[in-house]
């Protein structure tokens, strides 16, 4: 019987114990899921401040667009000069600006082939032999950076000639 009453004392004592350590447990185990929930939002929080910096860059990127155009201009204007060292200046300028855009991200908008109204925006059809729906001609450059876009190409687009369209409705 002494035996008995041996093991029964362990056993309540074994029972306060694990009641003792359940609010450790609990306490332990919140803290942990607390740690992992900290943990979680320090890499988000981190990866929206890299996001927010990147559209910064690209809103910047496109405020100089204006720019870029203007010193194409001006390389048109100024082929047509006759001053040598004008025309090498203004080129050294606009590659110099270019280049230090590209390394930054900027690209230019592919505009061979067919129209893309992700990247294109129409600004006039014109009558060809190609293929309707063929970027013809570029009137103005898109742009975009590190993959946002940040202006579409400006083109113009072949349409199907009067008389084709006319002979394919007759029949």
């Amino acid at each position: 019987m002494a035996e008995e009453k041996e093991g029964k004392e362990e056993q309540e004592q074994k029972k306060e114990k694990k009641e003792a350590n359940e609010p450790k447990e609990d306490y332990k185990d919140r803290l942990l899921r607390l740690a992992a929930e900290f943990d979680n939002y320090k890499k988000r929080i981190k990866t929206d401040i890299e996001g927010a910096k990147g559209i910064g860059r690209a809103e910047f990127a496109k405020s100089l667009l204006p720019i870029l155009d203007e010193f194409e201009l001006a390389l048109v204007v100024v082929r047509k000069s006759d001053d040598k060292n004008m025309v090498k200046g203004v080129e050294l300028l606009y590659s110099n600006f270019y280049d230090v855009m590209k390394k930054s991200g900027l690209a230019e908008v592919e505009c061979n082939g067919v129209f893309d109204p992700y990247k294109h925006e129409i600004v006039m059809t014109q009558e060809d032999d190609a293929k309707p729906g063929t970027v013809i001609e570029v009137t103005k450059k898109g742009y975009t950076f590190n993959g946002i876009l940040l202006r579409p190409a400006s083109v113009i687009v072949s349409k199907e000639r009067e008389e084709e369209a006319e002979r394919k409705n007759d029949k």
